[in-house]
C-alpha cells in the first residue's frame, strides 16, 4: 500500500520562503518516487487538518520557530503520526543556540565564548570586545545576526528597531575569523564536509538563498585530519542533542590560529535546508543518494517517539 504523506511546509517563521521552496522539492521528489503527496501549508490550525488528512507520515519541511522547535513535533507526538527529523527535545535545544552550546560544550564539541543578554543592552554599549558577532538566541538562516569588527565604535543600533521579532536577548559571541565549514549527518553516518565561500561579509540570508550567493566546495580542500574532526564533531552534536533523520552542524576553521588551527561548532540544524542545491542534499549526492533517495530514505526513518 503506497504510503500517503503530508509535507509541511510555510509555516508563520521568517523562513517561510525558504520553507515552501523546500517542501515544494521535498514533495516533487516523494511522488516521483511513488508516495501519496499531500502539500500543507502549516499555519495554526493545523492540528485540524491533519486530524482530517490522516496522513501516514509528516514530512517536516518547515524552517524556524513553530516547526523547528520541538513545537509542531509535539502536535505530532499528540496526533500519533509519524514524522522525519528530530523529536520534541532534540529539536527545542538545537533552537536554543544558547542552551545547545552548553550540552555540545559538555559532550566535548568545541564551542565560542559567548554571552547571553537583552537587546537594548547590547545596543547600549559593547558587552564583549570587539571583534563579535550578535544573533538570535533561536532563529534561523542568519535573520538579525550582526557582525561588529574590532574598530567598530558601536553595538548595531539596528537591534532597537521597532520590527525586531527574533526575542528580546539575543546572544553575543567571539568572532572566529577564517573559513566556514558545514557537515550533515544521515542517520549515524556523516557525510562530506563542504567549504562555503562568499564574497559577501559572511553566510548571511542572501549569501544561502540568492542566485550566485555563495560557492559550496566538496570535498573541502583542507588537511585529512581537520576534515576527519569536522566528521567526529558532526556525529557527536548530532549524538548529545539526541538529534534523528538528517541534521547539519556549521562550523568555522581558523587555520592561522597555532600550529592546528581552531575549530568551533557554530550551531547544529535538526532541519537544515532541503531544495536539491541545499548543502545537506548535496552532500548526500556526494555519497552517492540521489534527492530522491534522500526524502525516501527520510519517510522510511520517520517514527513518534523521536
Amino acid at each position: 500500500m503506497t504510503k500517503h504523506v503530508a509535507v509541511l511546509m510555510g509555516g508563520v517563521a521568517n523562513e517561510r520562503p525558504v520553507s515552501l521552496k523546500s517542501g515544494a522539492q521535498c514533495a516533487a521528489a516523494l511522488r516521483s518516487a511513488g508516495y501519496t503527496v499531500t502539500e500543507v501549508d502549516v499555519g495554526f490550525d493545523i492540528a485540524e487538518r491533519l486530524r482530517e488528512l490522516k496522513p501516514d507520515v509528516a514530512f517536516n519541511a518547515l524552517h524556524g520557530p513553530f516547526g523547528e522547535d520541538g513545537t509542531i513535533q509535539g502536535v505530532l507526538e499528540f496526533l500519533r503520526i509519524p514524522y522525519t527529523h528530530s523529536g520534541v527535545l532534540a529539536s527545542a535545544l538545537a533552537m536554543n543556540k544558547h542552551q545547545a552550546k552548553i550540552v555540545l560544550k559538555a559532550a566535548g564539541v568545541p564551542v565560542t565564548d559567548h554571552i547571553v543578554a537583552s537587546r537594548a543592552e547590547v545596543a547600549r554599549a559593547h558587552v564583549m570586545a570587539p571583534p563579535y558577532v550578535v544573533k538570535p538566541i533561536a532563529d534561523g538562516s542568519s535573520f538579525g545576526v550582526f557582525i561588529v569588527k574590532a574598530d567598530q565604535a558601536h553595538p548595531p543600533q539596528e537591534l532597537l528597531r521597532e520590527d525586531w521579532n527574533s526575542g528580546e536577548e539575543v546572544m553575543v559571541e567571539r568572532y572566529i575569523p577564517g573559513r566556514e565549514l558545514t557537515c550533515a549527518v544521515m542517520g549515524e553516518v556523516a557525510l562530506g564536509v563542504t567549504e562555503i565561500v562568499t564574497d559577501l561579509s559572511f553566510y548571511n540570508y542572501e549569501a544561502k538563498y540568492a542566485k550566485g550567493g555563495s560557492r559550496h566546495i566538496i570535498p573541502a580542500q583542507i588537511k585529512p585530519e581537520i576534515y576527519d574532526k569536522v566528521q567526529k564533531m558532526a556525529l557527536k552534536a548530532h549524538a548529545a542533542l539526541g538529534c534523528r533523520g538528517v541534521t547539519r552542524s556549521d562550523f568555522r576553521f581558523n587555520d592561522q590560529a597555532g600550529i592546528d588551527g581552531e575549530l568551533v561548532c557554530l550551531e547544529i540544524n535538526t532541519q537544515p535546508g532541503m531544495t536539491e542545491t541545499s548543502l545537506a542534499p548535496e552532500q548526500a549526492r556526494h555519497a552517492g543518494h540521489s534527492f530522491e533517495e534522500l526524502v525516501s530514505w527520510l519517510v522510511e526513518d520517520a517514527s513518534c517517539n523521536r
